[in-house]
């Protein structure tokens, strides 16, 4: 089974995850993709890479011309591609690209990676974006979620997308061997890890820092977007008890994780719309390292931590309710909210080789799973 995979990002960790959870099930993948870094990666998870251009965060206009430039390139892309038993698009712009490359290729299973329900989806003024989608998506013969939300919120009552639904949570491939000793708090320290974008969540957790009187110590680590802060190192520098450590990789998680108390599974880039429906990489990354996971009433996160039993919700006004969690936390409190992470089973937060066969099962065609009530099935 060979499986010919489009992204957005090569440079993106997630993508590497995913594709290594293909080649685990069982496939050999062909990768093409656009860069955000002035060349692209030379491999990504042992394989190079096919680029499709570079593209820029946040340049919605320069991105859609490289897209444009991508489509009517496909003949050449398929071309580099080779043969291919299945395609798999990861969100909307990849998916404008292995449409058009498709044609070259005959009737192959063509799957659509719905991972972010964009701003510019929703609403009447995502009306024409949707009915891109929808024809782009006509040939589409799976859609893959990360979050049920997404069902809920856009597939069902918005997306033209018409074809059935599986759920694939953004979890870890390999399980963390030991999980590491923490240091005693106070102070307590919150772990940011991931994409920076989200310039609320860097302001409650740096006020929270610098008015704890020392209780409280912020970690922050990840790619920020140029498109949300112009210096996000100078943001961080002028603020007392957080500490940026810039970009990391996969194999850094067991030593970031164990060095914070909690994570922060809140996200406010595009609240009340897709910061509300999404299962953030650092539940899963947080739960496997024995963190303890902390979110915003009314979100998909909130929804599964209260399902697994675990972590802390913060409820109306943020930052108060952040000031009031720090004040009232003791060794005794931090060490029963640790122990419930660890009594969640591991399958919680790391795929297993079972699920990963069922995903290329499921992206080649062989897995003829029937629709839920939710629509959404999991993996």
């Amino acid at each position: 089974m060979r499986i010919g995979y489009f992204v957005h990002d090569l440079g993106d960790a997630a993508v590497a995850r995913r594709v290594i959870m293909l080649q685990r099930g069982g496939a050999d993948v062909a990768l093409a993709g656009f860069h955000r870094t002035p060349t692209p990666p030379a491999e990504v998870a042992g394989i190079a890479p096919i680029s499709l251009g570079r593209t820029a965060d946040g340049r919605l206009a320069a991105r859609a011309l490289s897209v444009l430039r991508s489509r009517y390139a496909h003949a050449e892309i398929s071309k580099a591609l080779g043969p291919v038993d299945a395609l798999m698009a990861r969100n909307l712009e990849s998916l404008a690209v292995a449409s058009a490359v498709r044609r070259h290729l005959g009737d192959v299973p063509l799957t659509y990676e719905l991972l972010d329900i964009h701003r510019l989806l929703l609403g009447r003024k995502g009306q024409v974006l949707r009915t891109v989608e929808g024809r782009l998506g006509a040939d589409v013969s799976r859609v893959i979620v990360s979050s049920p939300a997404f069902v809920d919120a856009y597939l069902d009552p918005l997306s033209r997308l018409d074809c059935p639904v599986s759920l694939v949570e953004n979890k870890l491939i390999d399980a963390p061997r030991t999980v590491m000793p923490r240091p005693a708090g106070p102070p307590w320290r919150i772990g940011l890890f991931g994409a920076l974008r989200d310039e609320q969540s860097i302001e409650i957790l740096a006020d929270a820092a610098a008015s704890g009187e020392g209780a409280l110590e912020i970690e922050v680590h990840g790619k920020p977007s140029p498109a949300v802060f112009a210096d996000f190192g100078a943001t961080v520098a002028a603020r007392p008890r957080i500490a940026f450590g810039g970009a990391y990789t996969m194999a850094d998680l067991p030593r970031l994780y164990g060095n914070v108390h909690f994570i922060w599974c809140i996200d406010y880039y595009e609240a009340g719309a897709n910061s509300e429906w999404l299962l953030p990489n650092r539940l899963y990354e947080g739960g496997a390292h024995g963190a303890v996971p902390i979110a915003r009433e009314g979100t998909a996160t909130a929804a599964r931590l209260t399902e697994l039993g675990i972590g802390h919700v913060l409820r109306g006004d943020p930052s108060a309710a952040l000031a009031d969690f720090v004040a009232g936390m003791t060794p005794e409190r931090y060490a029963a909210l640790a122990a419930a992470v660890a009594r969640v089973d591991r399958s919680a937060f790391v795929a297993d080789e079972a699920e990963c066969r069922r995903l290329v099962d499921l992206i080649s065609g062989r897995e003829k799973a029937g629709q839920s009530p939710a629509r959404a099935e999991a993996a």
